[in-house]
């Protein structure tokens, strides 16, 4: 079986004998993005719109043309819409990308990170 989702996955793996993504969090942006357009959370147009909307300002503020920015761009487009969209906004998104920073600052090499816990008050 490992096999075989081996294959399908293959298309994934690489572009042209080029990997489709240099980092994990890549993927897993767009397949986020991707579900939550299947969940009903916002549009395929809203999408592409917000995503559109970000590669001009990448252009325009003279960023480079490559797949860094490009996936930076993914990361903006789908934070702007999960904040427009939902109950959680930029500040707390940025707050939490702290909190992840900092648990794997802290953690050593080799171990899971685990993201601590605030309980409510």
């Amino acid at each position: 079986m490992a096999d075989a989702n081996s294959t399908l996955l293959k298309p994934l793996a690489s572009v042209d004998g080029q990997p489709a993504f240099d980092e994990p969090w890549q993927a897993e942006a767009l397949a986020i993005a991707d579900t939550l357009v299947q969940n009903g959370m916002f549009t395929t147009s809203a999408w592409s719109d917000a995503l559109g909307a970000a590669l001009a300002q990448a252009e325009s503020s003279g960023a480079a043309d490559d797949q860094g920015t490009y996936y930076q761009c993914v990361l903006s487009a789908l934070e702007g819409l999960v904040a427009e969209h939902s109950e959680i906004d930029q500040q707390t998104m940025a707050g939490k990308r702290e909190d992840w920073e900092q648990a794997y600052l802290s953690t050593p090499h080799g171990q899971p990170v685990k993201l601590k816990t605030n309980p409510k008050t």
